[in-house]
Order: C-alpha cells, then structure tokens, then sequence
C-alpha cells in the first residue's frame, strides 16, 4: 500500500495521491498514483546566468569562434550559436535616422557552424560608436554583400572604411 503525500499536488493532474519512488542525483523522487508520472518536489532552475550568457556574445562579437568559446567558458557551442541567432533577431533591420552615420566601417567575419560550415558575417559600424547597425550573412561573394549595400548606400556617409576587398 502507498503512503500518499498530502503536502504535494502532480504538476500535470493537481492529484494529492503522490508517493515517494527512490531518489535521482541525490533528490527524493515522486510518483503520482492517479497519472502515473513522476516529479520532484524541488526543481533547479535551468539555463545559465545573463552575466554567462553576455560574455559569450562579447567574445564573439570580437572575433572568437564557436567552439574556442566552447572550450574557454564551458559552455556548448550549440548553445552559444543559438543564442547569437537570438541576438540576431532581435536587430532592427535598418538603424534609426539618427544613428546613421558620417563614418561606416564595412567588413566581413569568417566563422564555422559546425566543423565545416564556413559563413561569412559582413557588418557595417559606425566608427563614432560601438555596435553593428546593419549586418548580412552568407558567402564571401558580391551576392552576398549586395543587400548589406542596398541599405548603407542610402545612407549618403561621408567615408566608407573596408579593408580593401575587392568586392
């Protein structure tokens, strides 16, 4: 016969009927007598600190791959990949009127997505101030690079900096 824990309710069918069923990773265990799932009183929180989470983007922004930010944080590569696309989405897709600037700074970053996966970040930044206000990814091929030139042209800068690639 179970001994029924009257404190707890299952998180899936509100049922009182709860027993203890062993322990995982040093944490009592539970089972529902009424769904038949199993729970744990306390549960951790998942996912990792905002702090974590910034420094990572941070070194990458700067330049470091994947999977050197994989081996200096700990943190998995894959995770820190979708936190970029998360980052990315967030962007405006063009900046506001009075961020654009005299001085655009226009260049292009190789990355790997996975071992083999080469794509290319081009990026254009305002000198007078930190941040990439209109970026595109892809090849390293004037395709490419064209819709990133169909927005900062526009733009009537004063002086585009590159570093002379020829596309």
């Amino acid at each position: 016969m179970a001994l029924h824990n009257r404190r707890m309710k299952c998180i899936h069918c509100a049922s009182t009927k709860i027993s203890k069923n062993g322990h995982r990773r040093g944490k009592q265990c539970y089972i529902c007598c009424a769904c038949g799932r199993q729970l744990l009183e306390i549960y951790d929180t998942l996912g990792y600190r905002t702090s974590t989470k910034e420094h990572c983007l941070t070194l990458y922004v700067n330049g470091m791959g994947f999977r050197a930010i994989e081996r200096v944080t700990g943190v998995n590569h894959n995770t820190v990949i979708n936190w970029v696309k998360q980052a990315g989405a967030a962007l405006p897709k063009a900046p506001e009127s009075s961020e654009i600037p005299e001085v655009t700074q226009v260049d292009e970053l190789e990355t790997f997505v996975g071992k083999k996966n080469k794509i290319w970040l081009w990026t254009a930044v305002n000198k007078a101030s930190a941040g990439i206000i209109a970026w595109v990814l892809g090849d390293r091929s004037a395709k490419t690079f064209a819709p990133l030139w169909n927005i900062i042209k526009c733009w009537h800068c004063f002086f585009y900096v590159t570093d002379g690639y020829c596309v």
